[in-house]
Formats: C-alpha cells, structure tokens, sequence
C-alpha cells in the first residue's frame, strides 16, 4: 500500500512544483496586463481572469485535456480534404499531449491567475509618495521597483500567496479527474483493493504534512521580511 502511495505522493509533489515553476512568474505579465492602460489589452487580460477564476478548476482541466483532440478532429475533416501533409502531422504533434501535461497547463493557468491579482493588490498598495521619494533621490525606476516596491510587495502578498499555495497542495487531486495517477486516487486505489479506509487516512496525513511545510516555509518567509512593517 505504502508503494503505491508513495508514488502518488510524487505525482502529486510533481504536479505542485511544475505550477509553481511556471504559475508565479506567468502571474507577472498577467498582473501587468491588468493593470495597463490600454483599453484593448487590459480587457482581455480580465476576461482570462473571469474565465479561470469564474469556472471551476475541473471543467478546465477536462477542457484544456479534450478540446484540442475534438478542435484537431474538426480541423482535419474541414480543411484537410482527406490529404495527409507535414502541417497537420505538426498540428497533431502539438494538440496531442498526454494526461499530466494537461494537468499543467490547466493548473498554470488557472492559478497564474489567482497569483496575478495577488500581485496586482501588493503592488497597488504602494503609496505613490514612495514612487516620488525615490525619483527625487536619484533611483531610476528599475531601482525603485527592485530595492524600494518589491520587498514591500512581497511582504504585503506573502499571507495571500501562502493561502493559495495551500490550496494547491489540496488541488492535485483533482488530476484524477482525467486519469492522472497522484496521491489521493492511489488511496482510492488502495482503499478498493483492501476493502479499508486507511489509505484514504493516510494521504490525508500526507496532504497535512505538505501543507504544514508549506506553512513553515511563508511563515518564516514574513518572519524575515517583518522590517518592512
């Protein structure tokens, strides 16, 4: 049982890291977006985050793994004309990823999001006053921003990055909606087989101890940044 658990609770650690890897720093072209003065691009960067933070995170995942199958299927039959040729051999290659790199995107996506409006309220949050301070003082904007905005801003979103970190590490198992093997369906698995609840108890401990290192990690994250209080 442990084995199969154990194996789970990598997918698992898997699919956590790899939409961190790519959500944070995806989160900052999207917060920027949003905050743009361009009329065109700023509502195209919220209808992404009314799409992503306005359906559930099931429905995309199931979307973003079968959409492409059906658009390629329908692509083929209406343009194609029955003629085989490099272009859709190339088009296949790209709309024909396996179960777990939907599991990717999915997730990059939706909690770049989530990320992106974090950020964009850490940084409204800095008076203009300090903006105009640094300028008088000789700091170009690029300094600003790195030595005077940016610490500031993460302390101000650590607590609210902290809470959907969490929430990720509970989010995997939603990946065994299209088939992906992380922790909790190996505890279903398990529990099936051995007519006992225990696995499922124990991936339960398993999500408890991520999480609790999660917590240790922003904890001790604003502890060192608490002299920008």
């Amino acid at each position: 049982m442990l084995k199969f658990l154990f194996e789970g609770a990598a997918a698992s650690l898997a699919v956590f890291a790899l939409t961190l890897l790519f959500s944070l720093p995806l989160a900052f072209p999207v917060a920027v977006g949003r905050m743009s003065k361009n009329l065109v691009l700023r509502q195209a960067v919220s209808f992404y985050l009314l799409i992503m933070r306005g359906t559930p995170l099931i429905l995309q995942l199931i979307f973003i793994y079968f959409a492409p199958k059906y658009l390629y299927r329908f692509l083929v039959e209406t343009f194609s004309a029955g003629r085989p040729s490099p272009f859709w051999a190339f088009l296949q290659a790209i709309l024909s990823y396996n179960r777990f790199t939907a599991v990717i995107i999915a997730f990059t996506l939706n909690y770049a999001a989530y990320f992106a409006e974090i950020y964009r309220g850490g940084i409204e949050s800095i008076g203009k006053g300090q903006w105009e301070a640094a300028q008088v003082l000789g700091f170009t904007r690029g300094q600003t921003y790195a030595r005077i905005v940016l610490p500031q801003v993460i302390k101000r979103i650590l607590p609210a990055a902290g809470n959907e970190v969490i929430t990720l590490v509970k989010d995997t198992a939603l990946a065994q909606v299209i088939g992906v093997a992380e922790l909790f369906h190996a505890a279903q698995s398990a529990s099936a087989r051995e007519f006992s609840t225990i696995p499922i108890f124990v991936a339960g401990f398993f999500y408890l101890v991520m999480n609790w290192g999660v917590s240790a990690f922003f904890q001790a994250a604003e502890k060192k940044l608490s002299y920008y209080s």
